[in-house]
């Protein structure tokens, strides 16, 4: 019995030095590949001089190739400790050995050190932003347009006033160049990477060209001008190729208001004067109206004289212009170029302290809304959601927290008490159930811009749909009915009708005084960049019968509500007869 136990006794003695030897030489092979990654990372003895000392290993590890630009701007020489500003490397590199002990710290080093770095680069302030190892950006080489300079522009009074569109994401300098050509202008400006205005007169600063330094968000390697700097090109010679340069719109015929000379504010006299010839002349001096009157050719902005909303009979203004140089008739065409009247826009100077939302269901006409009381109101809207698209074209509010108050009103969909109850106030935006259905199901399938496909229709996704939201356009309106603390019931066809007085209770409500000039501006600007434009590919209310029976439920029961809290009834349209 002793000599099997022994035998056994001696196989796991054999056993076990056999695992250890394993070990060791697991966890000494594990140390050699780490001294040498080790060595590989670390310079091993004193460089030659250049313009870049060698980077630590914790940047090696960490891919830094970020300066900021300030620190370039005010030493040449960059050391480790500019890199990272870290303590743990203070000491020359090329002395530094690797130890037990800096090994085992090595990674919480590097991890405390990407932290840093990190915060350090998300905290810096706004500013041209230096390359290290990148060229920094220069002026579109392949441009069509011809590079004029880098130039100062105070937001306040800008000289390209015509801010034709953003797009913080997809910007190029092309995208500009062809925008304001398009609409007649003789300069584009490009600033921040992403913002194009356009103008016909250069702004009277110009600066250094280092100081148009920032990417544009599309294009790597052009230049898109810098915080409070313009890249500008000129571009009235450009050819647009499959692209045409707009043309004068035909207005109408206005009868002539009493005072010419105060209404008009420039005017062009000559034999022959010819619609293009009016429209250019007035495109040039920046002017959204051309005034043809006989061979008289005056340029306007819409004023309470000449406000354009009580159009006469083409005929009156058909006759010929020695004629009609008598008579006090007058033919209005829509220039190119934009009325910069309105266009300027900012957050909240104060918090405000009445919390107001601008609440619709969704398909509604909320977005347009929004861009019709920021371009009344001079404030940007806020949005309680977060959509790149919106923000990409320019609605800066939608970054913006829902809850900070700096925004005239916040975007809303929500219909329960709690998210009712947060708002002070609110407008309560409403329209035809069968149009919003149509629009948010083009939304949710093609986009803000788009149209949903023939396949999309026929599929069982459309009666889903419509089973599940009618519901909500009804409930949408009832929740806010009955929680809302101050409501101002706004509806979306007699917005269009009516857009002056309806938008002058807007504004009113939102506490905010506004000319009328600048109403005006809006009416001229009325549709924004979020329209859908183009031929509709299908029956625009695809709806069944039983459709139909299920959603004019709900009108009914919209209708008598609103009634109920003594607001007027739905339009004639909504209500079925």
């Amino acid at each position: 019995m002793a000599k099997p136990f022994f035998r056994l006794q001696k196989f796991l003695r054999r056993t076990q030095f056999l695992l250890f030897f394993l070990t060791a030489a697991y966890l000494m092979t594990g140390s050699l590949l780490l001294l040498q990654r080790a060595r590989v990372g670390l310079p091993q003895g004193p460089r030659p001089p250049g313009p870049l000392q060698a980077l630590p290993v914790a940047a090696v590890a960490l891919g830094v190739g970020l300066l900021d630009g300030r620190a370039l701007r005010g030493d040449a020489r960059v050391t480790p400790e500019l890199l990272l500003g870290v303590d743990v490397l203070r000491a020359p590199l090329a002395r530094t050995r690797p130890g037990p002990r800096w090994l085992r710290s090595r990674n919480t080093e590097l991890r405390q050190l990407r932290r840093r770095w990190l915060h350090h680069f998300m905290t810096e302030p706004p500013g041209p932003a230096a390359m290290v190892l990148q060229a920094p950006p220069r002026p579109a080489t392949r441009s069509r347009g011809t590079y004029v300079g880098c130039f100062s522009d105070d937001g306040q009074e800008r000289t390209l006033k015509g801010a034709v569109f953003y797009d913080l994401r997809k910007m190029t300098v092309s995208h500009c160049q062809d925008a304001c050509a398009e609409r007649s202008y003789v300069y584009a400006g490009l600033e921040a990477g992403a913002e194009c205005y356009c103008g016909n007169r250069l702004p009277a600063t110009s600066v250094r060209p280092e100081a148009c330094n920032l990417e544009c968000k599309g294009e790597k390697g052009s230049v898109c001008g810098a915080v409070g700097r313009l890249s500008v090109y000129r571009v009235d010679e450009l050819q647009l190729g499959p692209r045409k340069r707009r043309t004068a719109t035909y207005r109408g015929c206005f009868r002539l208001p009493e005072n010419i000379t105060h209404a008009f504010a420039d005017s062009l006299g000559q034999a022959n004067v010819t619609v293009e010839t009016c429209s250019g002349f007035c495109s040039q001096k920046e002017f959204p109206l051309a005034v043809l009157r006989g061979w008289k050719c005056y340029c306007a902005y819409p004023t309470p004289q000449f406000s354009l909303r009580d159009a006469m009979d083409s005929s009156l203004c058909g006759q010929d212009p020695k004629a009609q140089r008598l008579a006090d008739y007058c033919e209005v065409y829509q220039t190119p170029v934009q009325d910069t009247r309105c266009t300027d826009r900012r957050f909240l100077p104060n918090k405000s302290k009445v919390f107001v939302a601008l609440s619709s269901f969704p398909g509604a006409g909320n977005t347009w809304a929004r861009h019709l009381i920021e371009h009344a109101t001079g404030f940007y809207t806020g949005s309680y959601y977060f959509d790149g698209t919106l923000y990409n074209k320019g609605f800066k509010g939608e970054k913006d927290h829902w809850r900070s108050r700096r925004t005239i009103c916040v975007k809303t969909h929500e219909s329960g008490r709690r998210e009712i109850e947060m708002f002070d106030s609110a407008i309560l935006l409403i329209r035809n159930p069968y149009r919003s259905l149509v629009a948010e199901f083009n939304r949710k399938c093609a986009g803000h811009l788009g149209y949903a496909a023939d396949r999309n229709w026929k599929s069982k996704e459309w009666p889903e749909f419509v089973n599940s939201y009618s519901s909500w356009w009804s409930s949408h309106v009832l929740d806010w009915l009955k929680y809302g603390k101050r409501l101002l019931v706004v509806h979306y066809e007699e917005l269009r009708r009516s857009l002056v007085p309806t938008l002058r209770q807007m504004v009113a409500f939102l506490n905010v005084s506004v000319s009328e000039e600048r109403l005006l501006c809006v009416e001229n600007n009325k549709e924004g960049s979020f329209r859908r434009r183009g031929r509709r590919p299908h029956d625009p209310e695809p709806f069944t019968p039983e459709m139909r029976d299920l959603i004019n439920g709900y009108i009914r029961t919209v209708d008598q509500a609103l009634r109920d809290h003594d607001w007027p009834g739905l339009p004639r349209e909504y209500v079925p007869r």
